[in-house]
């Protein structure tokens, strides 16, 4: 797949003194991805790797980390950058027992083979690490122990931790309460340069996604979501599919995160000094 990339180039003025180029795929790319979320979670690791594999992502960059007390394992795929600063992008594959857990979470899963893509057109200046987490559902067991693996040092070179979690359901929401203001504040000037919708929505009641145990550990996160008040009843239900995503306010959450990306990588002020 990755000789039906179509790389878009823009330029981009966040501020007077940024211009920020950024790359995206193809929609049906991204859309065919969407759509091979079928089969049980450890099926669906290995679409994921199947996918990162067809993005580039392979060998020696692409690893599957064991979890303990889960059958399934978390799933690390690594652009390494020109230094060993990290920015990290999260999101669950595991899915609740009732539905086909298409919103929650293939949308964010899915599209992490498609970042990544994004992103390795040229070397970055951050090394970025997309993981596809297990266990969420079962309590954040794939990214606690995620967390737990890393030393004192690999932990201080994390910058930031974006964790993509339901999207597709309405347009990019933040979840505020949960996400660095600085990081929150330079996705919010992104969308409005791009003109691509997005907002504030706090989703308290659904509980914590994978950025809990990064937060735990003082890094800088920021949460995207696509949760309404209108759509909370989709979760862990039968009404879970694919007939609910709307998949141009997917496509627009995937082009404005594949640019965030890129702000993060090319404006290094937003990350280093953040601070929850």
């Amino acid at each position: 797949m990755t000789g039906c990339l179509i790389i878009v180039l823009l330029l981009l003025r966040i501020n007077v003194h940024a211009r920020v180029r950024f790359t995206t795929l193809n929609r049906d790319i991204v859309q065919s991805r969407l759509q091979s979320y079928k089969g049980n979670d450890r099926q669906r690791e290995m679409t994921l790797k199947q996918m990162f594999e067809s993005a580039g992502c392979s060998g020696e960059r692409l690893v599957e980390q064991t979890v303990k007390g889960l059958k399934e394992p978390n799933l690390i795929c690594t652009l390494t950058g020109h230094g060993d600063t990290v920015i990290l992008v999260g999101a669950h594959y595991d899915h609740a027992e009732l539905g086909e857990g298409v919103a929650d979470n293939w949308t964010g899963a899915s599209l992490l083979p498609s970042l990544y893509q994004a992103m390795s057109s040229q070397q970055p200046r951050f090394s970025f690490v997309f993981v596809a987490f297990a266990g969420e559902e079962k309590g954040l067991v794939g990214s606690r122990y995620y967390v737990n693996q890393l030393t004192k040092e690999s932990i201080a070179k994390i910058q930031a931790m974006i964790c993509m979690d339901t999207l597709g359901l309405s347009t990019t929401e933040i979840w505020l309460a949960k996400s660095d203001t600085k990081l929150t504040s330079a996705l919010h000037r992104l969308g409005l340069a791009l003109k691509l919708p997005r907002s504030a929505v706090n989703v308290d009641q659904v509980g914590d996604s994978d950025e809990e145990p990064f937060s735990q550990r003082r890094i800088p996160v920021l949460v995207v979501h696509s949760l309404t008040q209108e759509t909370l009843g989709i979760l862990h239900s039968p009404g879970d599919n694919y007939k609910v995503i709307n998949f141009d306010h997917d496509y627009d959450s995937y082009r404005l995160l594949s640019a965030y990306l890129e702000v993060l990588d090319q404006t290094p002020v937003l990350t280093g000094t953040a601070a929850n």
